[in-house]
């Protein structure tokens, strides 16, 4: 398929990144462009290609030595393999957090943290976002660098002393009772300081907008013309059933009512369709759901116009899980894949950065 031509009228694109711990999903997005004629690309997440690196230099049986930013903690297995072998391994302070947040627990594994690669180590760089690794693709590609990058990345958050579960909470607490459930407040110009992955993020694309991809993923559904309008008419519930977590939020008038998070691996279809019905109904606690090893449950008073939320929307790498319930599949712009990149698209929109979509 042809695309359109370029013209020295058209805006520069907006990369659009979700890094998640399996696949990284990108939209280079052009406002004037149909999301049809985008490119778009589906590619191994940075910490999966880091983690296969590792493996390599275990097998090899040489040091390793980490350097960079607080990244996703997907090699964190390959990185214990790789102790488990009596390999030494380092690494720089902020690379250290990619895998813990206490780094004495971390050295107590037998990982040393310095500044300086160690003699005969080989160096690997840590980051969600590598800015010569896309100069280089989208030159390759034909493609224009971007007038501005936004992405997302899970972020339990940095809290010393307390429960990471606990602390994430805190992220859709902010949405439920200081946005009121307006999803426009997920797509964050100022990063909260305990989500330290999401400030080396956006230090990394040159300071433009992070979401969490649970916060992402929301928006994409909203990005669907059809879902917005069928969301005003009466409350629907959507989920996202990742490679590592489960979020479902409550939607309705343009407003996020309720949220819900656990791990994707605990769950079983028949026990996430149970909970989802009580969370449906404002029956689930959020003490149930974390003493469940999930992050919880939170919601504001539900209105009676949503006529009890019904309606299940599942999307994610993981959705066959709720295959053959009373659910539906959708594909906001096309692309399931791609959900969390139409999502950061749909937040600059809401937040007036973009303008309407056809």
């Amino acid at each position: 398929m042809e695309l359109p031509p370029e013209t020295s009228q058209s805006p520069a694109p907006v990369l659009c990144l979700d890094i998640g711990s399996g696949t990284q999903d990108v939209l280079l997005y052009y406002p004037d462009r149909e999301v049809e004629n985008c490119p778009k690309l589906v590619i191994p997440a940075p910490a999966r290609v880091l983690a296969g690196r590792i493996r390599e230099l275990t097998a090899r049986g040489r040091a390793l030595h980490l350097y960079g930013h607080n990244m996703g903690g997907g090699f964190g297995g390959a990185v214990r393999a790789h102790l488990a072998a009596k390999l030494p391994v380092s690494c720089t302070e902020s690379a250290a957090y990619s895998l813990a947040d206490d780094l004495d627990a971390l050295r107590a594994q037998g990982c040393s943290i310095t500044p300086d690669c160690p003699d005969g180590a080989e160096a690997l760089f840590c980051a969600d976002f590598d800015a010569s690794f896309w100069n280089a693709a989208l030159e390759a590609l034909g493609l224009p660098r971007p007038g501005l990058v936004t992405a997302c990345v899970q972020d339990h958050g940095f809290h010393p002393g307390q429960s990471n579960r606990r602390g994430r909470f805190v992220l859709w607490e902010r949405l439920l009772v200081e946005a009121q459930g307006h999803p426009e407040s997920l797509l964050y110009e100022s990063v909260p300081a305990e989500f330290t992955r999401l400030l080396d993020l956006q230090r990394s694309i040159g300071g433009g907008p992070v979401a969490d991809t649970g916060a992402a993923a929301v928006l994409g559904g909203l990005f669907e013309p059809s879902l917005r309008n069928r969301a005003e008419e009466r409350g629907l519930t959507l989920v996202n059933i990742g490679n590592s977590h489960t979020v479902a939020f409550l939607v309705y008038q343009g407003r996020i009512w309720g949220v819900y998070e656990h791990h994707t691996g605990l769950l079983d279809a028949d026990r996430l369709w149970s909970q989802l019905a009580r969370f449906r109904r404002g029956e689930l606690g959020f003490e149930e759901i974390f003493d469940d090893r999930g992050h919880g449950t939170m919601r504001l008073e539900l209105p009676v116009q949503a006529q009890g939320f019904a309606p299940t929307l599942v999307l994610g790498p993981r959705r066959g899980l709720l295959a053959g319930y009373d659910v539906e599949f959708p594909a906001p712009g096309g692309d399931m894949m791609l959900t969390g990149a139409f999502g950061l698209v749909e937040g600059l929109r809401l937040r007036g950065q973009l303008k309407e979509r056809f």
